[in-house]
């Protein structure tokens, strides 16, 4: 029997990602051993915490990955833990800078901050829609539900565990390959929020400082409805967000809508586009009924354009669909449960133009050094 190549199991072991970080365990630190006697190979993978949820996703990857390295007969996987030193190390290599990483002037995450004037115009499953459409791409995307006292993404994601803290840093859960934070995930059952403007800037600031995203391509902040406190901190932590604003067709709706678009004049911001949700029911036999109204959408984008001095798009207008709603009641969103659909089809229009639309390099350091 040949002896196996140990550079085979650690090429193979180099495949096998942490499943919270979504990096390989072996540039994490993660790996403190390989050894081979035969064609047994025992693997020693320290975890970063002692409880670690998924100890038994991390088994079963390295058990997989060697599985497929030739003259691996067994593997024996033994799962230790961090001492608090190795644990800072790994905190060093992930986070090297403290601050939130994306207002930095080299980040390359395009921030799109999801603003309505009202509740109850589907924001929230616009949100959870074209980020896990992106995702579907291999787009690395996160969502931070910033409607503290509102919070519905974990829900619509059918996110049900807990972020894991590793000493003062939170690996956010991953759903549909999104990763996602809440306070919806620090709260007993359906308890209500009750804070105030100073709380709800921590919590944001917390979420976007604390949370350990990794390199995101897209991150995706679901704020309340209106143009309050949590508004106004997104503005100032993450100045260069642009603005999605939701609406649905109805007059009043476009009216609100218009007022939390016009924040930007005074913030500074971009306004990404307007998206226009629940513009009509197709109704069987295809023809569509206007149960809001119609031009709602477009008379926001219209108005905005005028009042910004900038051209602002109507991305898109997504039907109603009873099929949006039960995948957000089963927490997988419309676009990948049912991909046919009209208003999944009218989500993939609008993630093609967010996509599509470059990211700017100003002030940004291309990290090119004049040579003598």
């Amino acid at each position: 029997m040949s002896p196996v190549d140990l550079a085979a199991v650690r090429a193979a072991l180099h495949t096998v990602n942490d499943p919270e970080l979504r990096r390989p365990i072996d540039e994490l630190g993660m790996l403190e051993d390989v050894t081979a006697d035969g064609g047994t190979v025992t693997v020693r993978v320290l975890l970063t915490i002692a409880g670690c949820p998924l100890r038994g996703t991390i088994d079963a990857d390295v058990r997989a990955a060697l599985g497929r390295v030739p003259g691996v007969e067994e593997t024996a996987v033994v799962l230790d833990v961090m001492t608090p030193e190795q644990r800072q190390e790994l905190k060093d290599r992930l986070r090297p800078e403290r601050g939130i990483p994306f207002s930095r002037p080299d980040s390359l995450t395009k921030v799109y901050a999801v603003a309505s004037g009202k509740g109850g115009v589907g924001k929230s499953s616009v949100t959870v829609n074209l980020a896990s459409e992106l995702a579907s791409r291999g787009l690395r995307v996160g969502i931070v539900d910033a409607d503290v006292h509102g919070f519905s993404v974990p829900a619509l994601l059918g996110v049900t565990g807990s972020p894991t803290r590793v000493d003062d840093m939170i690996l956010p859960p991953v759903a549909h390959d999104v990763k996602v934070i809440s306070i919806g995930m620090f709260v007993q059952g359906n308890q209500p929020v009750a804070w105030r403007g100073p709380m709800l800037h921590r919590a944001l600031e917390q979420f976007l400082g604390d949370v350990y995203f990794g390199d995101l391509d897209v991150l995706f902040l679901d704020l309340p409805p209106g143009t309050g406190d949590v508004a106004i901190s997104v503005s100032q932590l993450l100045p260069n967000a642009q603005l999605l604003v939701v609406t649905t067709p109805q007059a009043a709706a476009a009216d609100v809508a218009e007022r939390a678009g016009s924040v930007s004049a005074q913030t500074g911001q971009r306004v990404a586009g307007v998206i226009e949700n629940m513009s009509g029911l197709i109704l069987p036999d295809g023809t569509v009924m206007e149960v809001f109204g119609s031009g709602g959408g477009a008379r926001v984008a219209e108005r905005l354009s005028a009042s910004l001095g900038a051209p602002v798009e109507l991305l898109g207008q997504v039907p109603l669909d009873v099929a949006l709603r039960e995948g957000g009641d089963a927490g997988v969103p419309i676009v990948l449960s049912r991909p046919d659909s009209p208003s999944a089809a009218a989500l993939r229009a609008i993630a093609d133009r967010l996509a599509a639309q470059p990211r700017g390099l100003a002030g940004r350091s291309l990290g090119v050094t004049p040579v003598a």
